[in-house]
């Protein structure tokens, strides 16, 4: 088991921005748990801590890139996308300027905050506006290039991130492209196609499915938008089903990013969606969390059989 994305994402964060004298990060009185603290403590000139107040950050924030800083902007994937939409619909997206929204805490990795804390529409949310271009992180080495990507394109962004470990997908050399998935394993009966945390419970569930003669392809859609539609349109050319898996509501996320390339191009191919069935989940451990709320691979496993 590595560090945790969030380790991960502070650590690069410092990295990188130690690099580039633009580079300003700015928290919301939780920089302990995003660990944008890492940050804080290497390049303290260059970090503020706005309080508990998310539409104030947002909007120092958008001075800051208007003025040709890269801001990075950092509090719980739930707030960002909520109290802080405003700001990032009026500066980011109407505005086009330099922004970088980092939700921490993505999905139910706040798993005993409950209901209030989890995040299960930022990426239908986000992805939803103009000139934004949205990404979901699935191990270290990939936090480590989406920080550096952010902040080496000028575009607004937003970027979830879990607060949990997770295993090595990738060895700190891969590369990695806008716009572009990653077949992480190459299966020839379906393809499931996951992001975040979800691709580790898809490996699970692909090595389940294998030994009931089931061939999986695994993809990792990590960038969710712009989507790889060429990726896509091969999955459903090569595979008889696709299974989409996200720790999101079935609506409006990666699901529906999918399913609305498939559409528009005509694809001939089954789609099952995994994820959160519009509900809110309750308070508890989070593992017991992704199994009730059928997210894990036993539940991938199965929406695969059930397709095929």
């Amino acid at each position: 088991m590595s560090k945790t994305i969030r380790d991960a994402y502070g650590e690069a964060l410092l990295e990188f921005g130690k690099e580039n004298p633009r580079v300003v990060v700015l928290d919301t009185d939780v920089s302990g748990s995003t660990k944008s603290a890492i940050f804080g403590k290497g390049c303290p000139e260059r970090f503020f801590n706005m309080g508990i107040a998310e539409a104030n950050m947002v909007g120092v924030a958008a001075g800051m890139a208007a003025e040709g800083k890269i801001p990075f902007m950092n509090t719980f994937a739930v707030f960002l996308a909520s109290i802080g939409l405003l700001g990032a619909r009026a500066f980011g997206s109407y505005s086009e300027l330099n922004m970088k929204f980092m939700g921490a805490y993505g999905g139910l990795s706040d798993s005993f905050d409950g209901p209030s804390h989890h995040s299960i529409e930022d990426i239908a949310v986000m992805r939803a506006l103009p000139n934004f271009q949205v990404y979901v992180a699935s191990d270290n080495a990939l936090t480590k290039w989406l920080v550096k990507n952010a902040i080496d394109v000028d575009s607004p962004m937003y970027i979830r991130l879990s607060r949990n470990a997770v295993p090595s997908l990738y060895a700190e050399d891969e590369t990695f492209e806008v716009g572009k998935g990653k077949i992480v394993q190459e299966g020839t009966d379906v393809s499931i196609i996951s992001c975040g945390v979800m691709v580790h419970e898809a490996i699970k569930a692909a090595q389940v499915l294998a030994e009931k003669g089931i061939s999986a392809r695994v993809v990792d859609m990590f960038c969710i938008k712009p989507i790889d539609r060429a990726l896509i349109l091969d999955c459903a050319a090569k595979t008889k089903l696709i299974v989409t898996a996200e720790e999101h509501n079935i609506y409006g996320g990666l699901g529906g990013a999918v399913a609305e390339v498939l559409a528009a191009e005509g694809a001939s191919v089954k789609q099952h969606f995994v994820g959160i069935d519009d509900q809110h989940a309750e308070t508890g451990d989070y593992a017991a969390l992704l199994h009730k709320y059928q997210m894990d691979a036993d539940a991938i496993a199965a929406s695969v059989l059930k397709g095929l």
